[in-house]
């Protein structure tokens, strides 16, 4: 079993990145055996899909994974086989980042054909969790909504591969130092005391994810 981590967030070691370990170590916890493959994007030079059309063109190119040659090509010929696939991105302005953006356009349009009723003809069906990490409050997530503009991408997900499952962590603490920041908009004291209240829950779910995950892939086995 095969399953693939993308962090789709510039900051290698904070709110993103630790909601993506402790998935992996949920996945551990239940399948130790299991190959987890990391990938952070903001290492890596490429771009969104070109419309080259070569996953469309009749003949042996059709419906094989990107054929762009740059640091996505080996990762997501690798990815073909995964059993699983979580993507973990920051929410800037309402939606993913950039980065993970240009991703899922090169890791499911391949895949995303112009078939009657637009099929999919993905080698497998791996199982797929959204990582989300926000500043924004739940309340605000919620007048904002967010919902539409992530539910969007999540859709083109779900007719390639399965219906991701979705999972938040709201009310980020953004900065190791408020004060040397022009912020006027949030209460550092009141992130902290957030974060100090709700972010271990946050990461407990995302471990619970990984369990969950992992049991999905040995009952599919």
């Amino acid at each position: 079993m095969k399953i693939v981590l993308v962090n789709g967030s510039p900051r290698l070691k904070k709110n993103t990145a630790a909601m993506l370990e402790n998935f992996k170590n949920g996945v551990q916890s239940v399948c130790p055996e299991v190959e987890i493959k990391e990938v952070n994007l903001y290492r890596l030079n490429y771009t969104g899909c070109r419309s080259c059309f070569a996953c469309k063109l009749k003949g042996k190119t059709y419906g094989k994974s990107c054929a762009i040659k740059d640091d996505l090509h080996d990762i997501l010929a690798d990815m073909a086989d995964a059993d699983g696939i979580v993507l973990g991105s920051p929410i800037y302005f309402g939606e993913i980042t950039g980065q993970l953006k240009s991703f899922i356009e090169r890791m499911i349009f391949p895949y995303f054909t112009y078939e009657e009723g637009y099929r999919s003809v993905a080698p497998k069906r791996p199982f797929v969790t959204m990582i989300y990490t926000m500043n924004v409050t739940e309340e605000m997530y919620n007048e904002l909504n967010y919902d539409a503009a992530l539910s969007n991408m999540e859709k083109f997900i779900g007719l390639t591969f399965t219906a991701p499952k979705r999972l938040c962590a709201f009310n980020t603490y953004q900065f190791d130092r408020y004060d040397r920041y022009v912020v006027e908009c949030f209460s550092e004291k009141d992130k902290a005391e957030y974060k100090r209240t709700h972010f271990q829950v946050d990461l407990q779910h995302a471990f619970d994810e990984g369990v969950s995950m992992a049991e999905q892939l040995r009952k599919s086995k």
